[in-house]
């Protein structure tokens, strides 16, 4: 559906399903209450015409559209240091909520985790990514739900993680629990419940974090007396003999 297409001229249920989308979307990213969503989401499903659906969505970023950033600042643009103080910056937070139904939805990259956040599967699959995040306080709640569906919590190393979450003909991950945070960190707590799915909670490097230990590695192995590379390669040349 375009801006420009004919008011009069009939939905189709594609079209509905893309508004739908729109909202979604706009849930998760916490543009929109859940009151406002399913006021909206209500008048996508009756609308009938292109007319009726362009209003709907009128005010929010159509999808995979960055939106302007706004003048002011809503919370520190750069850390203060590498350690976890210049983490915990106190604030609202990105977004609270993310949900997905028959879809799935991701929260990972820079962005603030809330003092709680909620996120809601049903028939679809979600992953909050932590390790590149703030955090709006020294102990934050995420709040899973996964009805005949999963979700993902992925935390850095370092941060105290306690999983309060129950399963019903499904399961809540505990691997995680029992190791120390480090000094200064933050606490994750995770609840919430899982029926016919599950909830896996992982501890877990970033990329360019295991990126910047390769070289160590190698230079580590290189330096070993009689390196593996060294017996390796007379190895070979003696069998080849």
């Amino acid at each position: 559906m375009t801006d420009d297409a004919v008011p009069d001229l009939r939905a189709s249920d594609a079209d509905r399903e893309r508004v739908a989308e729109v909202l979604r979307d706009a849930l998760a990213e916490g543009r929109l209450d859940m009151a406002e969503f399913e006021e909206r989401l209500d008048a996508t499903y009756r609308a009938r015409t292109y007319g009726e659906l362009a209003p709907i969505t009128r005010d929010l970023p159509a999808p995979g559209v960055a939106p302007p950033s706004p003048e002011v600042p809503l919370g520190k643009g750069v850390r203060a240091d590498g350690g976890w103080a210049g983490r915990i910056v106190g604030g609202q937070g990105s977004s609270t909520a993310a949900v997905a139904v028959m879809s799935g939805f991701q929260r990972r990259g820079r962005w603030t985790v809330p003092r709680r956040f909620t996120g809601f599967a049903f028939w679809g699959g979600g992953v909050i990514d932590l390790r590149e995040a703030d955090f709006a306080a020294g102990e934050v709640v995420i709040n899973c739900v996964a009805i005949m569906g999963g979700m993902s919590v992925v935390v850095p190393p370092g941060v105290d993680v306690v999983v309060r979450g129950h399963g019903f003909m499904g399961g809540f991950d505990q691997g995680v629990t029992g190791a120390a945070g480090d000094p200064g960190a933050p606490r994750v707590v995770v609840t919430g419940f899982a029926f016919w799915g599950g909830v896996g909670v992982e501890r877990k490097r970033t990329r360019q974090e295991r990126r910047r230990e390769r070289p160590a590695r190698g230079e580590a192995g290189r330096e070993l007396p009689g390196g593996a590379e060294g017996e390796g390669g007379e190895g070979r040349r003696h069998r080849g003999d």
